[in-house]
């Protein structure tokens, strides 16, 4: 009998267990029958609701998590299945959540993805038509799609979130995209892996403040040298394992008997910590093996359950300087906001006023020139003369001044006057990826994420409200290459 994961989940007296199989370079062979039997032995066990099965993780080319999951579905167990918007178009998106609606999965987790990795050739074309708040947005219009043809059970759409950031608009920014997730139909949520225990309270807390009935389930890793030292170094987006874990886990280690016996206990006492905590279940990663583990941290779990507060001190080590947008569970408060440089001033604070004060007067269709910039719009339209305004006046302005790349359907007003087509790899329109690290794109680390810098200008603006509030559609691809002026009075582009 099929095990939900969905009415598990949903039911507040259960603390749910899932699992992460990642898929290899491989249909068939002894690493795709290990994930299999793993999620036999999870089956037969009892213990755990669903495996969740990432999508080509790294942007690197793996098995499909569709055809596994469909194999494990089979032997009974629920699956969650990765989908990120990295590698397929909207079309393609759409096309591959009907063909696994018809399989009969339905639990998705929607992600922006990793930035693309390399495949045959060398590196595949990163795509990022949407982002993750845009993909929940087109799972929850074709659940209501495919409830009316006669399926009578919709997407249950989930979404993650990384809390283990440094500085305060990267927490933020996290929270408030997180927000928007939930509101674009996000019915759980799963966290990024972290050893930072102040910041899983950080994220609980913020969560159960705003949307308390969306149970959020807590990454924990069995953490071994190679994989502490990937988060340690930056190298998987979003995680976090400090450097005196780290050390730790390199001692523990060299006998890889006690090794494996630490990271066991490790990953238990975590995990009753954050059962306390509120968590409605953990979901379970680094087990590449077999069963055997996961039922020894469970079973470690029941051991100690009631002595959680006694390890408290163990997850506290995140950076003295990162920013916490609560009290500490553990050590103290820290710090205050930065006072500008002048460098900020210039590349920042004074092109967003000129901008922002330029945007008001041309681009506000309250104002009272409005009427007259859509009768000239229109009548260039009519005249087949846009391209004038385009090259004579737009394209000089916006090129060096944004890197605008000629969309049509500009965003810029959303992001505090900043590109998301040029300056975010991702073209992320609807805030972060979870990849930062201390204010820095995970793609181009020797760049600042758009994001950040745009609740920068906005703080210093005090217009930090308005920071992430927009809903911002898909970019408007029939406009590609034409006049975004033309189009905002003219209202064609996503502005009407």
């Amino acid at each position: 009998m099929l095990r939900v994961f969905s009415e598990q989940l949903m039911n507040p007296e259960n603390f749910v267990v899932t699992i992460e199989l990642v898929p290899g370079r491989e249909s068939f062979g002894t690493s795709t029958d290990t994930l299999v039997g793993i999620a036999k032995d999870a089956f037969a066990d009892g213990r755990v609701s669903a495996v969740s099965i990432t999508d080509n993780p790294g942007g690197n080319p793996s098995l499909s998590p569709d055809v596994l999951g469909h194999e494990i579905f089979k032997h009974g167990l629920d699956v969650i299945v990765h989908f990120t918007c990295r590698d397929m178009n909207r079309v393609g998106m759409e096309s591959r959540a009907l063909q696994l609606a018809r399989m009969g999965i339905k639990n998705i987790l929607c992600l922006t993805g990793d930035y693309s990795g390399k495949g045959f050739g060398g590196r595949g074309t990163p795509v990022f038509d949407l982002d993750s708040v845009l993909l929940t947005r087109m799972m929850q219009g074709l659940s209501e799609r495919m409830m009316a043809s006669g399926d009578p059970e919709p997407f249950f759409t989930g979404c993650g979130v990384s809390p283990f950031k440094t500085l305060k608009s990267e927490c933020l920014a996290q929270y408030k995209k997180l927000d928007k997730k939930i509101d674009a139909g996000s019915s759980f949520v799963i966290t990024q892996l972290g050893y930072d225990i102040n910041k899983f309270n950080e994220l609980i807390r913020y969560h159960n403040e705003k949307n308390a009935s969306i149970p959020v389930i807590a990454s924990v890793y069995l953490l071994n040298p190679k994989a502490a030292r990937a988060m340690n170094r930056g190298k998987v987006p979003g995680a976090y394992v400090s450097d005196t874990l780290y050390e730790t886990v390199v001692q523990e280690w060299k006998t890889p008997k006690e090794g494996l016996s630490a990271a066991i206990e490790r990953a238990a006492r975590l995990s009753v910590v954050l059962k306390a905590f509120g968590y409605r279940g953990i979901h379970i990663g680094g087990i590449h093996r077999n069963f055997k583990t996961i039922a020894r941290i469970l079973d470690r779990m029941k051991e100690i359950e009631d002595t959680w507060p006694n390890y408290l001190n163990e997850f506290s080590g995140k950076e003295k300087s990162a920013h916490y947008v609560y009290d500490k569970v553990i050590g103290d408060k820290t710090v205050p906001a930065s006072t500008p440089s002048l460098k900020e001033r210039l590349l920042e604070h004074w092109p967003y006023r000129m901008i922002s004060s330029a945007h008001n007067l041309f681009f506000d269709k309250t104002f009272r020139m409005a009427p007259v910039y859509r009768k000239l719009a229109a009548f260039l339209d009519s005249k087949n003369k846009t391209w004038i305004l385009k090259r004579g006046l737009e394209d000089p302005i916006k090129i060096p001044l944004l890197s605008c790349q000629s969309c049509g359907d500009c965003a810029i007003q959303h992001a505090a006057f900043l590109c998301p087509e040029s300056k975010c790899p991702k073209h992320t329109r609807n805030g972060p990826c979870g990849g930062s690290q201390n204010g820095a794109c995970e793609v181009y680390p020797d760049k600042d994420c758009i994001w950040i810098r745009a609740y920068n200008r906005l703080e210093h603006a005090g217009k930090l409200p308005i920071f992430l509030e927009d809903k911002v559609p898909p970019r408007n691809w029939e406009l590609n290459k034409t006049s975004s002026w033309i189009n905002f009075h003219l209202n064609r582009d996503h502005q009407k």
